[in-house]
Protein backbone atom coordinates (compact mmCIF):
# COMPACT_ATOMS: atom_id res chain seq x y z
CA UNK A 1 0.00 0.00 0.00
CA UNK A 2 1.26 3.35 -1.16
CA UNK A 3 0.44 6.07 1.88
CA UNK A 4 0.39 9.75 0.30
CA UNK A 5 3.10 11.68 1.76
CA UNK A 6 1.55 15.43 2.82
CA UNK A 7 2.62 18.09 0.39
CA UNK A 8 3.39 21.32 2.17
CA UNK A 9 4.70 24.54 0.23
CA UNK A 10 6.46 27.50 2.26
CA UNK A 11 6.47 30.66 0.64
CA UNK A 12 9.44 32.85 1.52
CA UNK A 13 13.49 31.33 2.62
CA UNK A 14 13.57 34.03 5.50
CA UNK A 15 14.24 33.12 9.20
CA UNK A 16 10.84 32.16 9.34
CA UNK A 17 10.50 29.73 6.30
CA UNK A 18 13.40 28.45 6.20
CA UNK A 19 13.10 27.14 10.60
CA UNK A 20 9.71 25.91 9.27
CA UNK A 21 11.62 23.55 6.72
CA UNK A 22 14.18 22.81 9.01
CA UNK A 23 11.84 21.69 12.00
CA UNK A 24 9.73 20.15 9.18
CA UNK A 25 12.59 18.31 7.47
CA UNK A 26 14.75 16.88 10.65
CA UNK A 27 11.35 15.55 12.01
CA UNK A 28 9.57 14.33 9.15
CA UNK A 29 12.18 13.18 6.84
CA UNK A 30 11.33 11.82 3.58
CA UNK A 31 7.93 11.47 4.97
CA UNK A 32 6.48 14.92 3.99
CA UNK A 33 7.02 16.33 0.52
CA UNK A 34 8.16 19.63 1.16
CA UNK A 35 9.16 22.87 -1.11
CA UNK A 36 10.04 26.18 -0.38
CA UNK A 37 9.75 28.92 -2.85
CA UNK A 38 11.47 32.58 -2.50
CA UNK A 39 10.66 35.01 -4.84
CA UNK A 40 14.57 36.50 -4.69
CA UNK A 41 17.81 35.20 -5.35
CA UNK A 42 19.16 34.50 -2.42
CA UNK A 43 18.36 32.95 1.08
CA UNK A 44 17.42 35.61 4.21
CA UNK A 45 14.98 37.38 3.76
CA UNK A 46 15.55 40.58 5.73
CA UNK A 47 18.91 38.82 6.90
CA UNK A 48 21.70 39.33 4.47
CA UNK A 49 25.72 39.64 5.88
CA UNK A 50 27.88 41.36 3.56
CA UNK A 51 31.70 43.07 2.96
CA UNK A 52 31.88 47.06 3.06
CA UNK A 53 35.55 48.27 2.86
CA UNK A 54 37.01 45.72 4.01
CA UNK A 55 34.52 44.96 7.06
CA UNK A 56 31.30 42.33 7.18
CA UNK A 57 28.61 44.53 7.83
CA UNK A 58 25.04 43.47 8.43
CA UNK A 59 22.45 45.14 5.62
CA UNK A 60 19.26 43.91 7.90
CA UNK A 61 19.23 41.81 10.98
CA UNK A 62 22.17 43.06 13.14
CA UNK A 63 21.88 42.03 16.58
CA UNK A 64 20.87 39.09 19.08
CA UNK A 65 18.57 40.87 21.28
CA UNK A 66 19.64 39.06 24.87
CA UNK A 67 21.93 35.52 24.49
CA UNK A 68 19.77 33.85 27.50
CA UNK A 69 17.28 31.77 25.78
CA UNK A 70 17.12 32.99 22.47
CA UNK A 71 17.24 30.48 19.82
CA UNK A 72 19.28 32.45 17.63
CA UNK A 73 22.05 32.10 20.02
CA UNK A 74 22.05 28.76 20.71
CA UNK A 75 22.10 27.98 16.51
CA UNK A 76 25.01 30.38 16.43
CA UNK A 77 26.87 29.29 18.84
CA UNK A 78 26.37 25.59 17.99
CA UNK A 79 27.75 25.86 14.48
CA UNK A 80 30.70 28.26 15.97
CA UNK A 81 29.63 31.71 14.16
CA UNK A 82 30.31 33.43 16.65
CA UNK A 83 33.82 32.49 16.83
CA UNK A 84 35.53 36.17 15.82
CA UNK A 85 38.54 36.09 12.49
CA UNK A 86 40.93 38.82 13.87
CA UNK A 87 41.80 38.43 9.85
CA UNK A 88 37.70 39.58 9.13
CA UNK A 89 36.51 42.37 11.43
CA UNK A 90 32.90 43.01 11.70
CA UNK A 91 30.14 45.21 12.59
CA UNK A 92 30.07 45.75 16.28
CA UNK A 93 32.76 43.78 17.04
CA UNK A 94 33.36 45.35 20.07
CA UNK A 95 29.68 45.52 21.29
CA UNK A 96 27.33 48.28 21.95
CA UNK A 97 29.32 52.01 22.30
CA UNK A 98 28.96 53.05 25.80
CA UNK A 99 31.37 56.64 25.16
CA UNK A 100 29.03 59.25 23.46
CA UNK A 101 29.66 62.48 22.58
CA UNK A 102 27.04 64.31 22.50
CA UNK A 103 27.21 67.22 19.85
CA UNK A 104 25.01 69.96 19.37
CA UNK A 105 23.94 71.67 16.34
CA UNK A 106 26.06 74.75 15.71
CA UNK A 107 28.88 73.33 17.29
CA UNK A 108 29.95 72.81 21.05
CA UNK A 109 29.57 69.38 23.04
CA UNK A 110 26.67 69.18 25.36
CA UNK A 111 27.80 68.45 28.98
CA UNK A 112 28.23 64.37 30.25
CA UNK A 113 26.12 65.21 33.07
CA UNK A 114 23.18 66.46 30.71
CA UNK A 115 22.95 63.78 28.56
CA UNK A 116 22.93 61.32 31.43
CA UNK A 117 20.66 62.66 33.43
CA UNK A 118 18.41 63.09 30.31
CA UNK A 119 18.72 59.61 28.73
CA UNK A 120 18.07 58.13 32.33
CA UNK A 121 14.90 59.89 32.49
CA UNK A 122 13.96 58.47 29.24
CA UNK A 123 14.57 55.37 30.23
CA UNK A 124 12.82 55.28 33.42
CA UNK A 125 9.88 56.71 31.55
CA UNK A 126 10.02 53.83 28.91
CA UNK A 127 10.43 51.05 31.50
CA UNK A 128 7.70 52.54 33.43
CA UNK A 129 5.34 51.36 30.86
CA UNK A 130 7.39 48.44 29.29
CA UNK A 131 6.55 47.05 32.96
CA UNK A 132 2.46 47.43 33.15
CA UNK A 133 3.37 50.64 35.46
CA UNK A 134 1.64 52.98 33.57
CA UNK A 135 -2.55 53.51 33.17
CA UNK A 136 -3.06 53.52 29.66
CA UNK A 137 -5.46 56.22 29.18
CA UNK A 138 -7.44 57.84 26.48
CA UNK A 139 -4.27 60.92 26.72
CA UNK A 140 -1.67 59.04 26.70
CA UNK A 141 -2.48 55.75 24.69
CA UNK A 142 0.71 56.22 22.06
CA UNK A 143 3.85 56.21 23.30
CA UNK A 144 4.57 59.79 21.31
CA UNK A 145 1.46 61.40 24.04
CA UNK A 146 3.14 59.85 26.65
CA UNK A 147 6.56 60.61 26.28
CA UNK A 148 5.24 64.13 25.29
CA UNK A 149 3.34 64.55 28.80
CA UNK A 150 6.61 62.96 30.96
CA UNK A 151 8.72 65.47 29.69
CA UNK A 152 6.52 67.96 30.66
CA UNK A 153 8.42 67.43 34.16
CA UNK A 154 11.64 67.81 32.64
CA UNK A 155 11.56 70.79 31.16
CA UNK A 156 9.07 72.29 33.89
CA UNK A 157 11.75 74.94 35.26
CA UNK A 158 10.86 76.97 31.76
CA UNK A 159 14.52 78.07 31.27
CA UNK A 160 13.75 77.43 27.64
CA UNK A 161 17.38 75.66 27.33
CA UNK A 162 16.88 73.28 23.88
CA UNK A 163 19.50 70.72 24.77
CA UNK A 164 17.27 69.00 26.62
CA UNK A 165 14.60 68.63 24.52
CA UNK A 166 17.27 68.07 21.40
CA UNK A 167 18.95 64.88 23.96
CA UNK A 168 14.90 63.87 24.51
CA UNK A 169 14.93 63.52 20.77
CA UNK A 170 17.94 61.62 20.75
CA UNK A 171 16.26 58.69 22.69
CA UNK A 172 13.22 59.52 20.75
CA UNK A 173 14.97 58.72 17.08
CA UNK A 174 16.45 55.70 18.59
CA UNK A 175 12.84 54.40 19.85
CA UNK A 176 11.81 54.99 16.07
CA UNK A 177 14.69 52.90 14.54
CA UNK A 178 13.75 50.26 17.34
CA UNK A 179 10.03 49.92 16.88
CA UNK A 180 10.55 50.88 12.92
CA UNK A 181 7.43 53.55 13.79
CA UNK A 182 7.96 56.70 11.66
CA UNK A 183 5.64 58.62 14.12
CA UNK A 184 5.78 57.51 18.03
CA UNK A 185 1.35 58.96 18.38
CA UNK A 186 0.78 56.06 16.29
CA UNK A 187 2.84 53.53 18.55
CA UNK A 188 0.52 51.79 20.97
CA UNK A 189 1.59 52.04 24.37
CA UNK A 190 -0.52 49.12 26.31
CA UNK A 191 1.76 47.03 23.66
CA UNK A 192 5.23 47.92 25.07
CA UNK A 193 4.16 45.63 28.48
CA UNK A 194 3.66 42.56 26.42
CA UNK A 195 6.49 43.08 24.84
CA UNK A 196 9.22 40.62 25.64
CA UNK A 197 13.16 40.89 26.05
CA UNK A 198 16.31 38.02 27.01
CA UNK A 199 18.38 39.09 29.48
CA UNK A 200 22.11 38.73 29.20
CA UNK A 201 24.31 40.99 26.64
CA UNK A 202 22.99 41.73 23.56
CA UNK A 203 25.82 40.76 20.60
CA UNK A 204 26.26 40.61 16.90
CA UNK A 205 27.48 37.62 14.84
CA UNK A 206 30.83 37.17 13.98
CA UNK A 207 30.78 35.13 11.11
CA UNK A 208 27.35 36.87 9.45
CA UNK A 209 23.34 36.77 10.67
CA UNK A 210 23.58 34.94 7.26
CA UNK A 211 25.63 31.69 8.65
CA UNK A 212 22.37 31.00 10.87
CA UNK A 213 20.45 31.22 7.82
CA UNK A 214 22.73 28.32 5.83
CA UNK A 215 22.90 26.60 8.93
CA UNK A 216 18.71 26.09 8.64
CA UNK A 217 18.70 25.26 4.93
CA UNK A 218 21.71 22.85 5.06
CA UNK A 219 19.34 20.28 5.66
CA UNK A 220 16.66 20.59 3.07
CA UNK A 221 17.92 18.29 -0.36
CA UNK A 222 19.01 19.63 -3.00
CA UNK A 223 16.20 21.33 -5.26
CA UNK A 224 13.59 21.80 -2.58
CA UNK A 225 14.81 25.53 -2.54
CA UNK A 226 13.28 27.38 -5.35
CA UNK A 227 14.15 30.95 -6.27
CA UNK A 228 12.88 33.26 -8.06
CA UNK A 229 9.99 31.80 -8.14
CA UNK A 230 7.42 34.75 -7.11
CA UNK A 231 4.08 33.55 -5.93
CA UNK A 232 1.02 35.51 -7.71
CA UNK A 233 -2.02 33.78 -6.35
CA UNK A 234 -2.74 31.32 -3.44
CA UNK A 235 -5.85 29.23 -4.08
CA UNK A 236 -7.27 27.93 -1.59
CA UNK A 237 -10.52 25.82 -0.60
CA UNK A 238 -10.22 24.33 -3.73
CA UNK A 239 -13.05 21.62 -4.22
CA UNK A 240 -11.25 18.86 -5.39
CA UNK A 241 -9.85 18.46 -2.10
CA UNK A 242 -8.29 14.50 -3.08
CA UNK A 243 -5.85 16.21 -5.27
CA UNK A 244 -4.78 18.70 -2.82
CA UNK A 245 -7.18 21.87 -1.48
CA UNK A 246 -4.47 24.35 -2.32
CA UNK A 247 -2.90 25.70 -5.70
CA UNK A 248 0.00 27.54 -5.81
CA UNK A 249 0.18 29.87 -9.00
CA UNK A 250 4.19 30.68 -10.00
CA UNK A 251 5.24 33.40 -12.22
CA UNK A 252 6.78 31.46 -14.80
CA UNK A 253 8.37 34.59 -16.59
CA UNK A 254 8.82 34.61 -20.38
CA UNK A 255 7.42 30.82 -19.38
CA UNK A 256 3.74 29.39 -18.65
CA UNK A 257 2.30 30.03 -15.21
CA UNK A 258 3.78 26.69 -13.32
CA UNK A 259 0.97 25.53 -10.67
CA UNK A 260 1.75 23.87 -7.56
CA UNK A 261 -0.98 21.45 -5.57
CA UNK A 262 -0.60 21.39 -2.05
CA UNK A 263 -1.93 20.16 1.03
CA UNK A 264 -0.62 23.03 3.42
CA UNK A 265 0.55 25.88 2.65
CA UNK A 266 2.79 28.20 5.34
CA UNK A 267 2.81 31.93 3.97
CA UNK A 268 6.41 33.70 5.54
CA UNK A 269 5.85 36.90 3.44
CA UNK A 270 6.53 40.54 5.31
CA UNK A 271 3.57 41.54 6.80
CA UNK A 272 4.12 45.01 4.13
CA UNK A 273 3.87 42.37 1.28
CA UNK A 274 0.07 40.90 3.04
CA UNK A 275 -0.80 44.87 2.96
CA UNK A 276 0.02 45.61 -0.49
CA UNK A 277 -1.75 42.65 -1.39
CA UNK A 278 -4.75 44.03 0.15
CA UNK A 279 -5.14 47.27 -1.40
CA UNK A 280 -7.67 47.71 -4.07
CA UNK A 281 -5.24 49.91 -6.68
CA UNK A 282 -2.54 47.65 -6.77
CA UNK A 283 -1.45 46.05 -9.77
CA UNK A 284 -2.80 42.23 -10.27
CA UNK A 285 0.84 41.53 -11.90
CA UNK A 286 2.76 43.09 -8.69
CA UNK A 287 1.26 41.55 -5.71
CA UNK A 288 0.55 38.42 -3.96
CA UNK A 289 -2.81 37.50 -3.67
CA UNK A 290 -5.51 34.98 -2.52
CA UNK A 291 -8.75 33.02 -4.32
CA UNK A 292 -11.27 33.09 -2.31
CA UNK A 293 -9.81 36.63 -0.22
CA UNK A 294 -8.58 36.30 3.39
CA UNK A 295 -11.38 36.50 5.60
CA UNK A 296 -12.53 39.70 7.26
CA UNK A 297 -10.67 38.68 10.56
CA UNK A 298 -7.10 38.45 8.82
CA UNK A 299 -7.71 41.47 6.47
CA UNK A 300 -8.52 43.38 9.39
CA UNK A 301 -5.92 42.49 11.35
CA UNK A 302 -3.01 42.64 8.72
CA UNK A 303 -4.71 46.45 8.25
CA UNK A 304 -4.38 47.81 11.88
CA UNK A 305 -0.89 46.76 12.40
CA UNK A 306 2.11 48.77 11.91
CA UNK A 307 5.02 48.30 9.50
CA UNK A 308 7.41 50.55 8.66
CA UNK A 309 10.80 50.79 7.76
CA UNK A 310 14.44 50.77 9.15
CA UNK A 311 17.81 51.46 7.29
CA UNK A 312 21.16 51.44 7.73
CA UNK A 313 23.64 53.88 6.17
CA UNK A 314 27.19 52.74 5.56
CA UNK A 315 29.91 55.49 5.18
CA UNK A 316 33.68 54.57 3.92
CA UNK A 317 35.85 57.37 5.15
CA UNK A 318 39.57 58.08 3.60
CA UNK A 319 40.86 58.49 7.26
CA UNK A 320 41.07 62.46 7.86
CA UNK A 321 43.82 63.81 10.29
CA UNK A 322 44.28 59.86 11.54
CA UNK A 323 42.37 60.26 14.51
CA UNK A 324 39.31 57.60 15.39
CA UNK A 325 36.01 58.73 14.39
CA UNK A 326 34.44 58.56 17.94
CA UNK A 327 30.63 57.67 18.68
CA UNK A 328 28.88 60.95 17.85
CA UNK A 329 25.38 61.54 18.82
CA UNK A 330 23.41 64.40 17.37
CA UNK A 331 21.45 67.45 19.35
CA UNK A 332 19.70 69.23 16.55
CA UNK A 333 18.03 72.22 17.32
CA UNK A 334 14.53 73.23 16.73
CA UNK A 335 13.57 74.69 13.55
CA UNK A 336 13.87 78.40 14.56
CA UNK A 337 17.89 77.52 15.16
CA UNK A 338 18.56 75.13 11.71
CA UNK A 339 22.31 75.78 10.93
CA UNK A 340 23.48 74.98 7.54
CA UNK A 341 21.70 73.25 4.81
CA UNK A 342 21.19 70.05 6.81
CA UNK A 343 18.56 67.84 4.89
CA UNK A 344 15.43 66.88 6.12
CA UNK A 345 15.92 62.91 6.22
CA UNK A 346 18.99 63.44 8.63
CA UNK A 347 17.45 64.91 11.42
CA UNK A 348 15.64 62.02 12.27
CA UNK A 349 19.35 60.27 12.94
CA UNK A 350 20.48 59.58 16.22
CA UNK A 351 24.27 59.09 15.92
CA UNK A 352 26.98 58.56 13.48
CA UNK A 353 29.79 56.37 15.16
CA UNK A 354 32.31 54.09 13.24
CA UNK A 355 30.62 50.31 13.20
CA UNK A 356 33.85 49.32 16.12
CA UNK A 357 36.10 51.09 17.40
CA UNK A 358 38.99 52.40 14.76
CA UNK A 359 36.73 51.08 12.13
CA UNK A 360 37.02 53.69 8.82
CA UNK A 361 33.28 52.84 7.96
CA UNK A 362 30.79 54.87 9.64
CA UNK A 363 26.98 54.18 10.65
CA UNK A 364 23.54 56.09 10.48
CA UNK A 365 20.49 54.33 11.51
CA UNK A 366 17.29 55.82 9.51
CA UNK A 367 13.90 54.80 10.37
CA UNK A 368 10.21 55.92 9.11
CA UNK A 369 10.23 58.64 6.43
CA UNK A 370 13.21 60.17 6.60
CA UNK A 371 14.45 56.01 5.65
CA UNK A 372 12.36 56.66 2.95
CA UNK A 373 13.58 59.86 2.00
CA UNK A 374 17.37 58.61 1.88
CA UNK A 375 15.92 55.44 -0.44
CA UNK A 376 15.30 57.46 -2.98
CA UNK A 377 18.22 59.62 -3.06
CA UNK A 378 21.67 59.06 -5.23
CA UNK A 379 24.84 58.07 -3.76
CA UNK A 380 26.28 61.88 -4.42
CA UNK A 381 23.29 63.34 -2.88
CA UNK A 382 23.49 60.95 0.38
CA UNK A 383 26.83 61.67 0.35
CA UNK A 384 26.30 65.67 0.33
CA UNK A 385 23.61 65.57 3.11
CA UNK A 386 26.08 63.30 5.74
CA UNK A 387 29.01 66.57 4.54
CA UNK A 388 26.45 69.08 5.19
CA UNK A 389 25.38 67.21 8.67
CA UNK A 390 28.85 67.28 9.81
CA UNK A 391 29.95 70.30 9.28
CA UNK A 392 26.95 72.09 10.82
CA UNK A 393 27.91 70.37 13.75
CA UNK A 394 31.57 71.46 13.13
CA UNK A 395 32.93 67.94 12.91
CA UNK A 396 36.22 68.66 12.21
CA UNK A 397 39.45 66.27 11.15
CA UNK A 398 37.02 63.54 9.74
CA UNK A 399 38.17 63.15 6.10
CA UNK A 400 36.28 62.80 2.96
CA UNK A 401 33.62 60.32 2.87
CA UNK A 402 34.72 57.84 -0.24
CA UNK A 403 31.73 55.97 -1.19
CA UNK A 404 28.25 54.56 0.71
CA UNK A 405 26.30 51.53 0.61
CA UNK A 406 22.79 51.15 2.16
CA UNK A 407 19.73 48.74 2.69
CA UNK A 408 16.40 50.04 0.91
CA UNK A 409 14.32 47.82 2.26
CA UNK A 410 11.17 50.02 1.76
CA UNK A 411 11.76 49.98 -2.24
CA UNK A 412 12.31 46.07 -2.37
CA UNK A 413 9.04 44.77 -3.43
CA UNK A 414 10.11 41.34 -1.91
CA UNK A 415 9.61 43.15 1.51
CA UNK A 416 7.90 46.62 1.11
CA UNK A 417 9.26 47.59 4.85
CA UNK A 418 11.73 46.36 7.41
CA UNK A 419 9.26 45.15 10.53
CA UNK A 420 5.95 45.32 12.48
CA UNK A 421 4.77 47.39 15.22
CA UNK A 422 1.85 47.50 17.25
CA UNK A 423 -0.18 50.74 16.33
CA UNK A 424 -2.86 52.80 18.49
CA UNK A 425 -5.98 51.27 17.31
CA UNK A 426 -4.41 47.49 17.10
CA UNK A 427 -3.30 45.00 19.92
CA UNK A 428 -1.55 41.99 20.52
CA UNK A 429 -4.68 40.56 19.82
CA UNK A 430 -3.94 41.18 15.73
CA UNK A 431 -1.04 39.61 16.19
CA UNK A 432 -2.15 35.99 17.41
CA UNK A 433 -4.72 36.94 14.58
CA UNK A 434 -2.03 36.83 12.13
CA UNK A 435 -1.02 33.46 13.04
CA UNK A 436 -4.64 32.03 12.99
CA UNK A 437 -4.41 29.26 10.53
CA UNK A 438 -7.23 29.60 7.62
CA UNK A 439 -9.66 27.82 7.26
CA UNK A 440 -10.94 28.15 10.41
CA UNK A 441 -12.27 25.22 12.89
CA UNK A 442 -10.77 21.44 13.29
CA UNK A 443 -12.75 20.62 9.96
CA UNK A 444 -10.57 17.63 7.80
CA UNK A 445 -9.68 20.99 5.12
CA UNK A 446 -8.12 22.47 8.20
CA UNK A 447 -4.48 23.80 7.34
CA UNK A 448 -4.60 24.71 4.34
CA UNK A 449 -2.58 27.94 4.98
CA UNK A 450 -0.49 28.87 7.46
CA UNK A 451 0.82 31.84 8.75
CA UNK A 452 4.58 32.53 10.17
CA UNK A 453 6.87 35.50 10.48
CA UNK A 454 7.82 37.99 12.83
CA UNK A 455 4.47 39.57 12.66
CA UNK A 456 2.31 36.86 13.92
CA UNK A 457 4.90 36.14 17.05
CA UNK A 458 2.74 38.14 19.86
CA UNK A 459 5.54 38.83 22.22
CA UNK A 460 8.56 38.75 19.91
CA UNK A 461 7.38 40.03 17.19
CA UNK A 462 9.95 42.72 14.66
CA UNK A 463 12.59 40.66 15.90
CA UNK A 464 14.31 37.29 13.75
CA UNK A 465 14.11 35.22 17.16
CA UNK A 466 10.15 36.02 16.77
CA UNK A 467 10.20 35.03 13.21
CA UNK A 468 12.42 31.51 14.64
CA UNK A 469 9.54 31.03 17.03
CA UNK A 470 6.48 31.47 14.48
CA UNK A 471 8.22 28.92 11.99
CA UNK A 472 8.70 26.23 14.57
CA UNK A 473 5.03 27.38 15.83
CA UNK A 474 3.83 26.36 12.33
CA UNK A 475 5.99 23.81 11.92
CA UNK A 476 4.64 21.76 14.97
CA UNK A 477 1.16 22.17 14.46
CA UNK A 478 1.41 20.05 11.04
CA UNK A 479 4.05 17.65 12.46
CA UNK A 480 1.03 17.25 15.21
CA UNK A 481 -1.51 17.07 12.73
CA UNK A 482 0.20 14.20 10.93
CA UNK A 483 1.14 12.78 14.65
CA UNK A 484 4.99 12.79 13.73
CA UNK A 485 4.55 14.19 17.51
CA UNK A 486 2.23 13.82 20.25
Amino acid sequence: MVVKRPRIVIVGAGMAGLTAAHRLRTVAGDLIDLSVLEAGERLGGRILSSHFAGDRVEMGATWIHGIEGSPVHAIAAGIGALSADPLDPYERMDGFPNDPVTVAEGGGVVAPSVVDSVSLFYKNLMDSAREGKVPVTAENGSVGSFLRSGKGSLTADGSGDWTLDSVFAISENTERTYTSADDLDTLDLAAESEYKEFGGDQITIAKGYSRVIEHLAGVLPEGSIRFNAKVRDIEWCHVDVGEGPVRVHVDGGMEEEEVLVADHVIVTVSLGVLKAGLRKDADPGSVMRFTPGLPGFKREAIGRLGFGVVDKLFMEMDGGDGEEFPYLQLAFKPAEGHVGKIPRWMRRTASICPIYGGSRVLLAWLAGEAAAEMEELEDDDVISGVKATLEAFHVSGVGRILRVRRSQWRKNPLFLGSYSYVTVGSSGDDLDLMAEPLPRGKSSSALQLLFAGEATHRTHYSTTHGAYFSGIREANRLLQYYRFLW
